[in-house]
């Protein structure tokens, strides 16, 4: 009987082209795909792994490239994920196959979620949001949660600054109009772009960020249950002021012909780092669950929504005197760290280890998941990390 087998779509990306090597490294039985036939060739020849080519506009095509013995498992690494899940996770609810992906992009987590009923009846595990997009923050909100379980709110945040690829740079452009997002009373909320700002020593002093429509306000909403999430990104002045500026340039973005036009100039931008900015990146992740109640609730939404509100301190900012949990995380370069998290995601749905139905990633594994990741030493709970970049062994 041969060994369980990915087909990694978006294989010859930047992102899927490291996925595709450490895959190989590991002995996972890699089938190549995506559609584009020349890109695909090379990477085949380049690799000597089996390649196939087929695009996702036509869910019967999709069916026969999915519907025999040699996958069991799709792992799409092909954005803009708002283009390529729908149809690859169909594809897989017809054909029994488990499907994994590493968007970040809240729209297609939540409808993925709404396919999970769906995927429970065909025996087909959904996990969408494996790579550094939600990966170590959900794990940080669910060893939050944990740390107190009555919480009610959480709040979680990233500092790292890493040079986007191409397929991260077509991505925000395709959702350049949603704006912002948070949980709130258990409900997804738009909210504008840079809603909230806050001062958040994240483990190398206070620095100023601001609420981002993450993936992760999706998977820790699911993961934990907590009813009121917001996720926080690192954003100089200059970025925080473009960003509150979101509602007014919105209707010029999302026009048509200036989003493909876009797009078409990010095929300017340079594939993404090399592997010596990758070995000595990192990220460092701060999160905060608390107990409020709903008068807290009430009053922080005219306390904290707007988006051009002065800097809140997350160190000694009033909770009435709530329960509050804080815990920080360091990471290897956020591209070491997706790489990582999504083939071992994949083995481990490939070894059985999920359960059929919707999943996000610390859902699935638990928290300790982030932490059997490479460069990962563990939770700093009410304390800092070093600053140190942590050792990790990237390729050439």
């Amino acid at each position: 009987m041969s060994s369980p087998s990915v087909l990694l779509y978006g294989s010859y990306g930047f992102v899927g082209n490291l996925v595709a090597r450490e895959a190989i490294d590991r002995d996972l039985d890699v089938l190549l795909a995506g559609r584009d036939r020349e890109a695909l060739a090379e990477q085949v020849d380049e690799l000597e792994r089996p390649g196939r080519v087929f695009p996702l506009e036509d869910p019967a095509v999709v069916t026969d490239a999915l519907d025999d013995d040699d996958v069991d498992c799709v792992l799409n690494c092909a954005g803009p994920f708002s283009n390529t899940a729908d149809p690859l996770v169909e594809g897989c609810l017809r054909t029994g196959t488990d499907y994994v992906d590493i968007t970040g992009e809240i729209p297609v987590i939540e409808g993925i979620r709404k396919r999970g009923d769906d995927a429970s009846d065909a025996g087909v595990t959904l996990l969408p949001a494996v790579g550094f997009s939600a990966v170590p923050m959900d794990c940080l909100a669910a060893h939050l949660a944990e740390r107190l379980p009555d919480a009610d709110a959480l709040e979680l945040g990233v500092d790292s600054f890493r040079p986007p690829s191409i397929g991260t740079v077509r991505t925000v452009i395709e959702g350049i109009e949603d704006g912002g997002a948070i949980y709130r009373d258990g409900r997804l909320e738009h909210v504008p772009a840079a809603w909230r700002t806050r001062r958040i020593d994240f483990g190398r002093g206070k620095r100023s960020a601001v609420t981002m429509p993450m993936g992760d306000v999706s998977t820790a909403h699911y993961t934990t249950g907590i009813q009121n999430v917001s996720v926080y990104a690192i954003a100089p002045r200059p970025a925080r002021l473009a960003l509150q500026s979101h509602q007014y340039l919105t209707p010029l973005l999302a026009a048509t012909p200036v989003r493909e036009g876009m797009k078409q100039l990010a095929g300017l931008v340079r594939e993404g780092p090399g592997s010596w900015s990758r070995k000595r990146g990192s990220a460092y992740l701060w999160g905060e669950a608390r107990v409020e109640g709903e008068e807290e609730g009430e009053e922080g939404d005219d306390e904290r929504g707007s988006g051009a509100a002065d800097d809140a301190d997350a160190d000694t900012e009033d909770t009435n005197g709530g329960e509050r949990a804080v815990s920080r995380l360091q990471t290897p370069d956020p591209y070491v760290v997706t790489v990582d998290a999504a083939v071992a995601a994949t083995e481990r749905v490939l070894d059985g280890e999920t359960e059929d139905g919707f999943r996000t990633p610390a859902g699935a594994f638990g928290p300790e998941f982030v932490l059997e990741l490479e460069g990962v030493a563990g939770f700093f709970d009410e304390s800092t990390p070093e600053s140190d970049s942590p050792a990790v062994d990237v390729p050439s």
